[in-house]
């Protein structure tokens, strides 16, 4: 679609993100997906084509990392940018949280100035997104007191439950791959466990893509060794949105079963629901031995499940032999980043670019919330930037 068709397709749809916040996929209906996705294809064809895309003069993008991260971390950077905020990052080691001030407090003094904040607390199960939220409620309270002149809105980095950004940017993928949403219909995508040498990845990935592609009508089969579940109510709506959208949704106990015949494929290591209970019990009570001994089991019945990798013979099982391998990186890579992982390297390496070109979509779709959350009339203001570039460009 050409540029204009793209905001023709995006001012037709409706959208209800101003001064909102964007914490789980499944909270906000499938025609705002829509828009988002729209929006997104749109920014990334104006980036490729040289123009700019500033929507504002200024205000402070801040970011609040509570766990390591490469792409989105670079991902929001960028969106800021090109947005036309200030990044800054928020370090609770350098500051006053470091000495007691609360949640409260500090969500009100970064914000005097402050258009948008991304969060990423995705380590404490049944903590990440609930601080979310607590940071939204101080928010809204400063605004409410006249503290805070607007409501910066909140876009989820990643939490516990749903990691937004990225199942946005692997749905823009699979979009722009199979050439429309509509075209999603009936494709089996296989989210299955993988083994790793790692033991307490987190739930958000496998979770936020059961809890997203489940409403385009795709055929999502979730496979894990017994005992690596994910959070029950996430995959009993996963269910749900799979009936209401003409899809299916299936658990089974078999990477071979999730492979064959699937369209896509996502093998991704994630840590056992119950393990990640355990794991934040012991982290709040700081017991380093407690979580010394969880991890020595963990990576004992990791080991049980080494054949759980994406390698040619289960990808041989796949629709027409060639799946398309998705991953939201750094995949734990066979013979490359470790002994045994999740992917072989010859898998990974075939797959390599598309990869990249999945991860490519997140700092669009990050630029999109930031664009729908802060601005009232998003339709009227890409048109005025649409026809900034057609007269650059003449």
């Amino acid at each position: 679609m050409s540029i204009q068709q793209q905001l023709a397709e995006f001012q037709s749809l409706k959208t209800d993100l101003f001064q909102k916040d964007f914490l789980l996929t499944w909270e906000h209906p499938t025609e705002q997906i829509k828009a988002i996705l729209t929006l997104a294809e749109t920014l990334k064809q104006l980036h490729q084509g040289g123009y700019s895309y500033r929507a504002f003069d200024t205000g402070l993008a801040i970011s609040i990392f509570r766990d390591n991260s490469t792409r989105t971390r670079f991902s929001y950077a960028s969106a800021a940018s090109a947005m036309g905020f200030t990044l800054s990052e928020l370090d609770e080691q350098k500051s006053q949280v470091a000495h007691g001030e609360t949640v409260r407090e500090t969500a009100n003094m970064i914000s005097f100035l402050t258009e948008v904040i991304g969060i990423r607390d995705d380590m404490f199960l049944g903590e990440g997104n609930k601080y979310m939220r607590e940071v939204g409620d101080a928010l809204t309270d400063g605004t409410q007191q006249g503290v805070l002149h607007r409501r910066p809105s909140l876009i989820n980095l990643q939490c516990d439950i749903d990691h937004p950004t990225q199942s946005l940017a692997d749905l823009a993928w699979l979009k722009k791959h199979f050439g429309s949403l509509e075209n999603l219909k009936g494709k089996k995508i296989a989210m299955t466990w993988a083994y790793s040498p790692s033991y307490g990845k987190p739930l958000s990935v496998p979770q936020g893509i059961i809890g997203l592609m489940t409403r385009f009508g795709m055929n999502v089969s979730l496979a894990h060794p017994e005992g690596y579940g994910l959070i029950p109510e996430v995959v009993a709506m996963a269910g749900k949105q799979a009936k209401e959208s003409g899809g299916s949704f299936e658990t089974v106990n078999s990477m071979e079963a999730a492979f064959e015949g699937a369209h896509i494929v996502y093998p991704k290591s994630w840590a056992p629901y119950h393990v990640m209970q355990q794991r934040t019990q012991l982290l709040q009570k700081s017991d380093k031995e407690g979580l010394k001994e969880l991890e020595k089991a963990c990576l004992a019945n990791n080991a049980k499940f080494q054949n759980w990798e994406c390698d040619r013979a289960k990808m041989n099982l796949t629709a027409d032999q060639k799946a398309l391998y998705m991953h939201c990186l750094p995949a734990d890579i066979t013979d490359v980043s470790c002994k045994a992982g999740e992917v072989s390297a010859e898998v990974f390496e075939q797959y390599r670019i598309p990869t990249y070109h999945e991860a490519s979509y997140k700092p669009f779709v990050i630029s999109a919330l930031m664009f729908l959350t802060r601005l009232q009339n998003p339709g009227a203001k890409l048109e005025e930037i649409v026809k900034r570039a057609k007269t650059l460009s003449i």
